[in-house]
């Protein structure tokens, strides 16, 4: 058994998860569902533009507000995700999260997906590009 199958078996309180860490842009996996990472992350500032070619993303607000940007056929909107809001960005969809005061957020996407998506930008030093680190007490 993994230590991801031995997490799921406990509560995890997200209070907890997030005050577990400080680095910004760098989810943490916190449990999973099937074949997705549900990860947490604290962020400030801007992310950079990205896609991802095969799978949406789901975002929820724990703390704070989210503004994502989207290009998108019809041209570019953004959208505002207050504390409490979810939104979910389709697959092949460029988008460029920022939170201009800081927010906390929940992410779920497929085991393995990497936080800059398949096409990006170039990645700036304070964004972690990888595919989310373990949670650890």
């Amino acid at each position: 058994m993994d230590d991801t199958s031995a997490a799921n078996r406990e509560p995890i309180s997200l209070d907890e998860a997030l005050a577990s860490f400080d680095t910004l842009w760098s989810p943490r996996i916190v449990t999973s569902v099937n074949d997705y990472d549900v990860r947490v992350a604290k962020v400030r500032g801007e992310h950079l533009w990205h896609a991802h070619d095969d799978t949406d993303e789901f975002f929820l607000v724990l703390d704070g507000e989210l503004f994502i940007s989207l290009r998108e056929p019809d041209g570019e909107r953004t959208v505002r995700l207050p504390r409490g809001a979810v939104f979910t960005v389709p697959r092949g969809t460029e988008h460029k999260p920022h939170a201009p005061g800081g927010a906390a957020i929940l992410m779920v996407e497929p085991s393995g997906t990497p936080t800059v998506g398949d096409r990006h930008d170039p990645v700036p030093a304070h964004v972690d590009a990888s595919t989310g680190h373990p949670l650890t007490p």
